[in-house]
């Protein structure tokens, strides 16, 4: 008796169909293999299928079975596989048609419940494409399936359940899919209004945040660097449509949705700690899985103490910083996971960290802070828009601004800023593949960032002054086309420039 159930298989962000093709004979002895290009996750299936059916009751069939996951060539990993084989063995033994236009997907547990499953979403929009309409998935699973519109989204909660449901005893309701907020910000760990002083830094997140510009704090210890860069997540706008379905996708690919979650709509904020390995940070391994730069597409990446990080993982940066893109690529494999995320830095000045302290005296010989500072490569720096020198709050100003930090702007007074920013790049780049004025290419600059004489001469005499390379004076264009939206303004100012020079890589000199 042959019995063919439809399911797919992931490969990074690619989802393929796969048919779970089972043959169950009559003759010869009892067994039941798996073939099809399966990895240890897969075979080890038969193990919870058997033990699943036997525990809702249902003989498992006494026969020979082989299971075949077609196509053959392309690998199989994971556990979504036991649902369809499941419903394959149940078919043969209750005498049920498979559904037409469906997929199943889903790990069972021994007691014929279904667990929470990575890659529903990735289903769900290859499901939408290619035109199936039922689909069914774990309980846990289907409010991340059920963003897709369109689809009729089974929640299983066991075998029996389904059982009952495609033996049209007990029918199972369609999940409604429950919508998330989108107005909120995501909660940050600071309001900006607790970040006393530091009025140029909070300026220049500000700047940041409104274009999607990289970052780099340098300053002593206790400066403020990393408050500033926590606080960051308070001023972010929300993920549009096409930046939500680009971040959930990766989210449900490397199965960070939680049980019940659904599409991403606020940007992420990633902190991985200096003793990241290459792989935690880029991505890779035999089975290619996104890193900490593809987690943090469309949203924040803040590397604290960045002279700490490896060399060779802060040179890997260097391609995904520039295209937004980062392809891992394997003797069998190849995948490509989006990786446009805005670069928080914060670093020291020197490895005693006081050579930029106005008080404090540092211990550091010359070739000690040439050599610390070496560590971050002129590759990586110029590929930053902002660089920013911070300098410790003297205390009586401390104090001053702790008495009066009732006045001083919140987050979200800020955030109107940013949102209103953002609305323009928006408008402006409608029939672009851009969403924000970071992501401008030399075509983009040309057509919508038009300087006038005094401008263009202004930013030529400082190029010149700071030894600016190519990017470095694009990137000035783009931060300045950026003050400018900040401003309302329709053409880059003298003084939009200027102040976007302010953050040029040569605006500061290190003691």
């Amino acid at each position: 008796m042959l019995i063919k159930v439809p399911s797919v298989a992931n490969l990074g962000l690619q989802t393929i169909k796969v048919d779970i093709e089972m043959n169950l004979a009559s003759r010869g002895l009892p067994a039941f293999d798996i073939v099809g290009l399966a990895d240890k996750a897969v075979d080890e299936s038969k193990e919870r299928v058997r033990t699943a059916v036997a525990s809702c009751g249902i003989e498992f069939p006494a026969k020979k079975i082989t299971v075949n996951m077609a196509p053959a060539d392309v690998p199989k990993e994971g556990s979504m596989y036991d649902l369809p084989i499941a419903v394959g063995i149940l078919s043969s033994v209750l005498e049920f048609p498979i559904p037409d236009k469906s997929l199943f997907f889903g790990e069972l547990s021994f007691d014929g419940s279904l667990r929470h499953t990575k890659g529903a979403f990735l289903m769900a929009l290859y499901a939408k494409e290619f035109g199936y309409t039922n689909l069914f998935v774990p309980k846990d699973s289907a409010n991340e399936a059920a963003a897709i519109k369109g689809l009729k989204v089974f929640p299983v909660e066991n075998l029996k359940q389904i059982s009952c449901h495609l033996l049209k005893q007990e029918e199972i309701l369609p999940v409604l899919y429950k919508e998330v907020s989108e107005s909120a910000p995501l909660p940050a760990e600071f309001d900006m209004k607790e970040v006393l002083g530091q009025e140029q830094a909070k300026r220049a997140m500000e700047i940041a945040a409104a274009g999607g510009h990289n970052i780099i704090m340098i300053g002593s210890p206790g400066s403020g660097k990393t408050m500033l860069a926590r606080a960051l997540p308070g001023i972010l706008p929300p993920l549009n449509d096409t930046e939500s379905l680009e971040v959930t996708k990766i989210y449900s690919a490397s199965g960070d949705i939680p049980p019940g979650g659904s599409l991403i709509t606020h940007r992420q904020f990633r902190a991985p700690h200096h003793t990241a390995s290459l792989v935690g940070l880029v991505g890779g391994g035999s089975k290619p899985r996104p890193g900490e730069i593809s987690l943090a597409h469309r949203g924040v990446l803040f590397l604290d103490e960045f002279n700490e990080f490896p060399r060779s993982i802060m040179e890997a940066m260097r391609q995904p910083l520039e295209d937004g893109v980062l392809a891992i690529s394997r003797a069998k494999q190849r995948v490509i996971y989006p990786a446009d995320f805005m670069l928080v830095a914060s670093a020291n000045p020197c490895p005693c960290g006081y050579a930029m302290h106005p008080k404090k005296t540092c211990t550091c010989s010359p070739n000690q802070i040439a050599k610390y500072q070496k560590r971050i490569s002129g590759p990586i720096l110029d590929r930053i828009d902002l660089h920013i020198a911070i300098m410790p709050v003297d205390t009586a100003e401390f104090q001053d601004n702790q008495k009066g930090s009732e006045f001083l702007e919140s987050s979200e007074k800020i955030r109107e800023r940013v949102l209103f920013a953002r609305k323009k790049q928006e408008t402006r780049f409608a029939d672009e593949k851009i969403h924000s004025n970071s992501q401008m290419k030399n075509a983009h600059i040309k057509k919508y960032c038009k300087l006038s004489k005094e401008v263009e001469q202004i930013l030529t005499q400082a190029a010149t002054k700071f030894n600016l390379s190519a990017r470095s004076y694009m990137k000035m264009i783009k931060v300045s086309r950026t003050i400018a939206d900040l401003d309302n303004s329709n053409e880059i100012q003298v003084a939009h420039i200027a102040e976007a020079l302010q953050y040029s890589p040569k605006n500061y000199e290190i003691a």
